[in-house]
């Protein structure tokens, strides 16, 4: 959910330098509305950013992730 979040922001914002607490709004598949701490999430992927999965670090650099 927080990629689709993360997705969902880059796409309306054209970038994913999202503030730290930054909270997004989406619906999941079961239709209910859902509030995510994105920017406290993008945050931490950052930080843990040794420790992802190669295809998790391609799937948020697709979408525009800086790294550093």
């Amino acid at each position: 959910m927080n990629y689709q979040a993360a997705k969902q922001f880059y796409e309306r914002e054209g970038h994913l330098q999202v503030p730290r607490k930054h909270v997004e709004r989406t619906v999941g598949q079961d239709q209910e509305e859902r509030e995510l701490k994105l920017g406290a999430w993008i945050g931490n992927q950052r930080s843990r950013a040794a420790t992802l999965s190669p295809e998790g670090v391609s799937k948020l650099s697709a979408i525009g992730m800086r790294w550093a």
